[in-house]
């Protein structure tokens, strides 16, 4: 492969990425979540809410990066309803993210997808971290592939208000 090639595959990558990106809104897939604390959260609870829903894996050096900045969001931004869901993949051993979740002290709501389910009614989530921002209309206003940008994510949230 030469050089042409090479930056053409790359720049049809990065419009794919930024266009799978950049869509519209749509509405979000009506799932139920099943914390590792035993807590059930359901479409009804997250009515009205700003809701970030992360896919993260404990061997996922960008997940673990993005660990302070979700705790910060969550520090900053549940008081003003704010939910925050990170769901473990369903190839990550449940005693890891367990320990993990206790490890990091994270406040927000930690759920398993043994089955996949999850990350299957996401789009079938497959690369992690990928995360969701959904405004309080239950509509998706943003995916992003790997690790968000701390202060994009601040004007979106703020922007959802």
């Amino acid at each position: 492969m030469n050089i042409k090639q090479s930056i053409a595959i790359i720049a049809l990558l990065a419009a794919t990425v930024w266009f799978w990106q950049t869509q519209p809104a749509r509405p979000a897939p009506r799932v139920s979540f099943k914390t590792i604390k035993g807590a059930n959260i359901t479409p009804a609870d997250l009515k009205g809410k700003p809701v970030l829903v992360t896919f993260w894996a404990t061997d996922c050096p960008g997940c673990i990066e993005e660990i302070p900045h979700l705790i910060e969001l969550h520090r900053q931004y549940s008081q003003a309803g704010l939910t925050i869901i990170a769901v473990a993949m369903h190839y990550d051993p449940p005693n890891h993210v367990l320990a993990m979740a206790e490890a990091k002290q994270l406040p927000y709501a930690v759920a398993l997808d043994p089955s996949g389910s999850l990350a299957q009614n996401f789009g079938n989530v497959q690369l992690t971290p990928t995360t969701f921002l959904l405004d309080r209309n239950g509509r998706i206003v943003m995916q992003k592939v790997g690790v968000f940008d701390l202060r994009d994510m601040r004007q979106r949230l703020q922007a959802i208000d």
